[in-house]
């Protein structure tokens, strides 16, 4: 079982520090949200784990089944078995979603991935995720709709068996359909391979598809709250005015 770990940890860019302290734990296997108000962190979190070395850690660790990562690059982590689906997927022109899946496969190991093999393997992720085989041979986003986009980004991660993902606003500007299979394919995932994901959002609609075990929310840079599935419908009936009151946040 693979561990995500994240211990104090404080982030800044050059304008300001955004995490302020941050602890939280993520396995293999479980699904996990972290919801909080714009500007509380949650992007700054997400692209942290991933490397992006706009965001300086400051202070406190990022582990990867025991292992501090803090130093390795964003590839390195990819490997590891880190995945990071994005709030808006860039288009690769040219690039056939079907031959960005088997270089990203191919980056990850020793040797190239046989014709054969992978075509095996996409026929597999294409039958659970419930795929048009005609998707593969499109170019990756490009002049993909907003459904489409995450069509493509759980398919990645059904190619690539990450063991934990983290979807980062992946549910922003989506209508219900797209949503719908964003959540479907997330679940499948869980399901069938065993992923662990941190599900980050701002809204709460993705999670009545997707029932997360855990639910963190986070303020300040900081998570002020833990709890399960019912902290979600709190949200829903009060916002999250009650809670920065009671945590003592910003407004």
């Amino acid at each position: 079982m693979a561990e995500l770990e994240i211990r104090n940890l404080h982030v800044r860019t050059e304008e300001r520090e955004i995490l302020c302290g941050v602890d939280l734990t993520v396995r293999s296997g479980e699904l996990h949200a972290l919801l909080g108000p714009n500007g509380s962190g949650k992007s700054t979190l997400a692209n942290t784990i991933m490397g992006h070395p706009a965001y300086e850690v400051t202070e406190g660790q990022i582990l990867f089944d025991g292992e501090e990562i803090n130093d390795l690059a964003t590839h390195e982590r990819a490997k590891l078995g880190l995945f990071l689906a994005f709030q808006y997927p860039v288009a690769v022109p040219g690039v056939s979603v079907a031959n960005f899946l088997r270089m990203a496969i191919n980056a990850h190991r020793d040797e190239p991935i046989k014709v054969k093999e992978f075509g095996v393997e996409l026929a597999r992720a294409v039958r659970l995720l419930d795929v048009d085989s005609k998707f593969t041979s499109r170019h990756l986003n490009d002049g993909f709709s907003g459904g489409e986009k995450k069509r493509a980004e759980i398919l990645q991660m059904a190619m690539l068996a990450p063991q934990i993902a983290v979807l980062d606003e992946t549910d922003s500007g989506l209508d219900i359909d797209a949503l719908r299979t964003v959540a479907e394919g997330v679940a499948k995932l869980h399901a069938e391979q065993g992923l662990g994901a941190l599900i980050i959002t701002h809204y709460q609609r993705i999670l009545d598809h997707v029932r997360p075990e855990f639910v963190h929310i986070l303020m300040d840079g900081r998570i002020v709250m833990r709890g399960g599935p019912e902290l979600v419908e709190r949200l829903e009936r009060e916002g999250y005015d009650p809670i920065r009151e009671e945590v003592g946040a910003r407004a």
